[in-house]
């Protein structure tokens, strides 16, 4: 279950959040775990290292978001616009990202453990040093997308498109 928060009081949290991430005795880290946020405009925001795990984000516009160090376990993204978001090192680990814009997001070293990317779009995403174990990739769209390095051992990759992406490294699933 998530809870529902007003636009003003994500403005306030999103301000501290601000202050924390220029100066950490100014302000405060954002924390919005198990929050409602489907309605929020969350596009170009600075939410690096903010706790976001267990919120719902369904259809949500990240565009150029930064996520990076940001904790989203078991979030609900499904749809989401996260293209050319930044992501470094977000663990992603059981969130639901099916049919979710990650197209040229950068997600190296990314925990994505057990996550479902059923119909994703990953095209020119850089997923180098990713782990992707036991992810379902089922009918992702990876062109183009670097996977140098990345765990995929477990992932599921049935009818994915793999058409130009580098898989230099990668710990491909056994054939």
């Amino acid at each position: 279950m998530t809870d529902a928060i007003t636009a003003d009081a994500l403005a306030n949290i999103l301000a501290r959040h601000a202050l924390w991430l220029a100066d950490d005795q100014t302000g405060e880290q954002a924390t919005l775990r198990g929050a409602d946020l489907c309605d929020a405009d969350l596009c170009d925001v600075n939410l690096r290292v903010a706790d976001l795990s267990g919120c719902t984000l369904i259809g949500v516009n990240l565009w150029c978001t930064s996520l990076s160090g940001a904790d989203l376990t078991g979030a609900d993204l499904t749809g989401a616009n996260l293209s050319d978001g930044r992501l470094h090192r977000t663990n992603l680990s059981r969130a639901n990202l099916s049919r979710a814009d990650l197209s040229r997001a950068d997600l190296r070293g990314a925990d994505l453990t057990h996550v479902n990317l059923t119909g994703a779009d990953l095209r020119d995403a850089d997923l180098r040093g990713a782990d992707l174990w036991r992810a379902d990739l089922t009918g992702a769209d990876l062109r183009g997308a670097d996977l140098t390095d990345a765990n995929l051992r477990g992932a599921d990759l049935r009818s994915a498109n793999l058409h130009g992406a580098t898989l230099c490294g990668a710990d491909r699933p056994p054939t």
